[in-house]
């Protein structure tokens, strides 16, 4: 990064204080317990990178993973991108700011499917001086450094910045200072210009601070995080605080990662900061129903749709909550009025047709299954369950063509190859069914009930060899099953 002056977080200090990425410190020599340091702490500490609006990068450092969840850097890091990544382990996610106190140097990240440790908070206020510190930063986002070094001074009120002899490497800003007991006690953030050895730590009482004034107000604006993605089927209305578009887009991120988890704790702060913001209780509707808790989906979605009754997205939820509870007529009533209200959705579509197939109602599930792929003709969910909607009419032929459409869009479905070859055994062509169960086992398998349909096909074939080898593999997945084929094959 490029040096720059600022202000001095500490009152009456005179001294020019510039950036920390910008000192180039020989490293110092590592005393005893630096190892035992840095394997305790080497997981907690991440890359950080500002990207432009072209996805160029303007300026990187450092960064610490806290017990919350977030990341901390320092402020300077992250103040000119337009888009925050975070790389750990070697793989990049997306970060939004949801705390920052520039006067501090501090930022606050949520980083969406985060592979890392949180570090150990300690306290600033222990420490004396003389005593023994680890700076551990990523220069320029290489291999972690380390450096050792005492803490020389404690300056101004408590809790106090931190000066320390602990060298820094370039590029490092926003890495973390810790004891010996591998506890964060500070965040490295700038150094005095003029001065050998005099590097600098804010406190991490301040990081506490900052972590709990994001979770009392909610994620503040952030000017510089991208345009944000829009919450799950939601549009953000024009004149909304900045803060409700980056719940929105901290929700939609969460959804992109699947991580609904983590997705389900967002949209519980986010419904209690916001409790008549419908997009909150339909984001929490959708990490219930992921997480296969279809009740309290429901009631989520209920509360999302008295907020604002026309919530398409919220009904089409509300009915796969209903179909998961076996309700599949209230299902169908949800689908529909989710169709009134947005006509050209083909998801609802699809998942009404399935309700109606619960139902044993085929025809009207072939037709729903049509409309999904009228409005969508690459939707190969849809091709799927038309096929499957045919085979249950005994349309064997037709059934066929959809799982080829299936597959034509994903050939990986293995679930479409096996039901194809069911399709083409209820044809009595056995060779090609059997050449679709292949399929289905390579991409699959342990699956069971490929195996035993595979050993089916084999038998009819008057293949006897292939069809017990097919009986042998099924007994490794499931032994009741084979016992059933097993004894099928021979009459029993």
């Amino acid at each position: 990064m490029e040096s720059a002056k600022r202000k001095s977080p500490s009152a009456g200090w005179d001294w020019t204080l510039v950036l920390i990425a910008a000192l180039l410190w020989p490293a110092v020599a590592l005393g005893t317990g630096a190892s035992e340091v840095f394997q305790k702490v080497k997981d907690a500490i991440v890359v950080v990178k500002a990207l432009d609006r072209e996805g160029q990068e303007v300026s990187q450092g450092s960064g610490v993973v806290l017990p919350s969840g977030e990341v901390v850097t320092n402020h300077h890091v992250v103040e000119k991108g337009v888009t925050v990544t975070v790389v750990a382990k070697g793989r990049s996610a997306l970060a939004l700011i949801v705390g920052q106190d520039p006067d501090r140097d501090l930022a606050l990240l949520f980083v969406v499917g985060l592979d890392a440790s949180p570090a150990q908070l300690g306290r600033t206020e222990s420490l004396k001086v003389g005593q023994r510190v680890f700076a551990v930063g990523a220069p320029y986002g290489l291999e972690l450094s380390i450096s050792e070094g005492i803490v020389s001074q404690l300056r101004g009120k408590k809790p106090p910045i931190i000066q320390t002899t602990a060298a820094i490497s370039p590029g490092s800003s926003g890495g973390g200072l810790f004891n010996e007991q591998g506890q964060l006690v500070g965040i490295t953030s700038f150094y005095l210009k003029g001065g050998q050895g005099l590097n600098f730590a804010v406190p991490v009482e301040w990081v506490r601070e900052l972590i709990a004034q994001s979770k009392k107000a909610g994620p503040p604006p952030a000017a510089k995080t991208p345009e944000p993605a829009q919450a799950p089927g939601l549009s953000i209305e024009p004149g909304r605080a900045e803060s409700d578009t980056t719940w929105s887009s901290q929700a939609a991120a969460l959804e992109a990662a699947k991580d609904w988890s983590g997705l389900l704790e967002h949209s519980r702060r986010w419904t209690k900061a916001q409790p008549g913001e419908p997009a909150a209780w339909y984001s929490l509707g959708v990490a219930y129903f992921e997480l296969g808790r279809y009740q309290e989906a429901a009631d989520a979605c209920k509360e999302a749709l008295r907020l604002k009754p026309d919530l398409a997205e919220a009904w089409n939820t509300l009915g796969a909550a209903y179909s998961d509870q076996g309700r599949y007529q209230e299902a169908v009533d949800a689908y529909k009025e989710a169709l009134r209200l947005k006509p050209d959705y083909a998801e609802a579509w699809n998942n009404l047709g399935n309700a109606y197939s619960d139902q044993g109602r085929y025809q009207e599930a072939i037709q729903a299954y049509k409309e999904a792929l009228r409005l969508k003709p690459d939707y190969a969910k849809a091709w799927y369950n038309l096929g499957a909607a045919y085979t249950l009419q005994g349309r064997y032929q037709e059934a066929i063509q959809a799982y080829k459409e299936a597959l034509r869009l994903k050939p990986d479905l293995a679930a479409a190859w096996n039901n194809l070859g069911a399709a083409y055994s209820d044809q009595g062509r056995y060779q090609e069914a059997v050449d679709a169960y292949k399929e289905a086992l390579r991409l699959k398998p342990d699956d069971a009930k490929a195996w035993y349909n595979l050993g089916l096909a084999y038998w009819a074939l008057g293949n006897r060899s292939e069809a017990l080898k097919a009986v042998k593999e099924l007994r490794r997945y499931d032994p009741a099953r084979a016992d059933i084929l097993f004894n099928l094959m021979m009459g029993k």
